[in-house]
């Protein structure tokens, strides 16, 4: 997409029947070929900036094409100029053909292959973008205790200019969860990757004392760092809330002076791991924010980072997209046993993953969960698929990665922070208000109007690709750019508003006895 002035329409694929606005186009207006229509398509009603117009008459029960795929059918027929949205297209699951690791493609080598940003080199090697205190509950027992240590310890965080702060990473489960089942598995996984995480140099783990899940069990995952401070305490062997709340408080200001004599150094951008997110999107986000933040995966994937998709009810519909690109047939099975996965999932609670666009969604344009996702799946550009991760799971493989989370954000965005994840992107429409801690996030709008009016809330306006201001490999470096310069300690719009730690959010699975 070049620069230049806008038209009111956008044709994503030459089959397509629909086009999306990029104005509001009120009834009774005439669209010429500069709108990228066929000459003297007139607008039969009102139709929305985001949402779809026809440009070609579509029967009932015929599919209804966006991207050049099936995005539903016809519930009725449709003429040219009529507004496309939930009154007459239908969601139909229809067949799609997988193919598995069919396709290969050759990433341009990096402009700058000696490319660095400033990051905390970690004894083990690991590299984080943050230098954190983190008090880890084990369980709900612990949660309030661990907030009064972080909410005493931050006011004194001032004599310590070189630690980004202390957040107590609290959750609703730990005890009555039988640790073996896939429920216990997912919390386990999710607490010891955070544990883990380079963004952390010191860590408090806590615990009531006679939970199910132990803080000695998270504290033996721990990677042997010469560089990481530990302190572990139970309530109840500490003496109650008030003596551990003392104790804890304690042990973080033995902590400081020494994290804070830490300081950044010069890493190859190979050392990042960048999480790909959505929340609140719109009928732009697969024409702006999302392809645009593939663009920057790209050029993270081409230096030899990591950079990991998610969200798997916001694949479905697109999964055949990214069979192809696997790496390895057995790679685009794992992906292909997900989808089955919350296929299923979905039908056991009485729904369908159909029932997935939000009302803000459809509010912004979007229909059904099968444009939703072709829009989704831009995030993650044209690299090859090299591995799927389960929730949480470490993200190991250099190149593009695909991580099995539900398709809310606060719980997936967890899991790609506890799978390592080091800064986050995050494409919204809507206005999504979403940040993280310990991993940054950075906050992408699908338009130029939901920029202005959540200036305060967002990082990058993505909406100069349609408006004809910039074009989409423009915005996409300016993304990579502003990922660099995160991940070196420049601070995002969320983390200036202090947000992310309610937003540590594992995902409950399983049985509670």
């Amino acid at each position: 997409m070049t620069a230049g002035a806008a038209p009111r329409t956008l044709r994503l694929a030459d089959a397509d029947e629909v086009v999306v606005a990029t104005a509001d186009l009120p009834a009774g207006t005439r669209l010429t070929a500069t709108d990228g229509v066929p000459d003297g398509v007139v607008v039969a009603g009102d139709v929305p900036r985001g949402h779809k117009l026809a440009v070609a008459a579509v029967p009932a029960g015929a599919p209804v094409h966006k991207y050049g795929q099936v995005i539903g059918v016809a519930t009725r027929d449709i003429a040219v100029g009529e507004h496309v949205h939930t009154h007459n297209l239908g969601f139909d699951p229809g067949t799609r053909e997988h193919e598995l690791a069919t396709v290969r493609t050759e990433l341009p080598a990096p402009r700058d292959p000696g490319r660095t940003f400033l990051g905390y080199r970690r004894a083990d090697g690991a590299v984080g973008t943050r230098s954190y205190v983190g008090i880890l509950t084990s369980v709900n027992c612990s949660a309030s205790t661990a907030r009064m240590i972080a909410a005493k310890v931050e006011p004194l965080l001032a004599e310590f200019p070189h630690v980004d702060g202390v957040m107590a990473l609290t959750h609703q489960s730990g005890c009555g969860l039988i640790p073996s089942s896939v429920g216990g598995g997912v919390l386990q996984r999710t607490l010891h990757g955070y544990a883990r995480h380079p963004n952390f140099a010191g860590l408090v783990v806590l615990g009531l004392g006679c939970e199910m899940v132990q803080v000695q069990s998270i504290v033996d995952t721990l990677p042997v760092r010469s560089d990481t401070l530990v302190r572990a305490l139970t309530i109840q062997e500490t003496g109650g809330v008030r003596a551990t709340v003392a104790a804890g408080v304690e042990a973080v200001l033995e902590m400081l002076p020494a994290l804070d004599a830490r300081r950044r150094e010069p890493v190859p951008v190979s050392e990042l791991v960048l999480g790909l997110n959505c929340g609140g999107s719109d009928g732009y986000s697969g024409i702006t924010a999302n392809p645009a933040l593939g663009h920057a995966s790209d050029l993270l994937v081409a230096a030899g980072g990591r950079s990991v998709l998610a969200e798997t009810p916001e694949v479905y519909g697109a999964e055949h997209l990214l069979t192809r690109r696997a790496r390895t047939p057995e790679v685009a099975q794992r992906l292909l046993d997900r989808i089955a996965w919350w296929t299923r999932y979905a039908e056991e609670g009485g729904g369908s993953l159909d029932n997935n666009p939000s009302p803000g969604n459809k509010a912004g344009g979007l229909t059904t969960i099968l444009e939703k996702s072709l829009g989704a799946v831009a995030k993650a550009g044209r690299a090859d698929l090299a591995a799927v991760y389960e929730y949480a799971e470490p993200i190991s493989e250099p190149g593009l990665g695909f991580m099995d989370t539900p398709g809310y954000d606060p719980v997936s965005v967890t899991g790609l922070v506890a799978g390592g994840a080091t800064v986050v992107c995050f494409t919204t429409g809507r206005g999504s208000v979403l940040g993280t801690r310990p991993a940054p996030t950075i906050k992408l709008a699908t338009s130029s109007e939901t920029f202005a009016r959540m200036r305060d809330d967002m990082d990058v306006d993505c909406g100069r690709i349609v408006a004809g201001a910039a074009t989409l490999e423009q915005v996409g470096e300016e993304i990579f750019e502003r990922v660099v310069a995160v991940a070196s300690g420049e601070r995002t719009a969320s983390e200036e508003l202090g947000l992310g730690q309610d937003e540590f959010v594992p995902w409950q699975l399983g049985v509670v006895t």
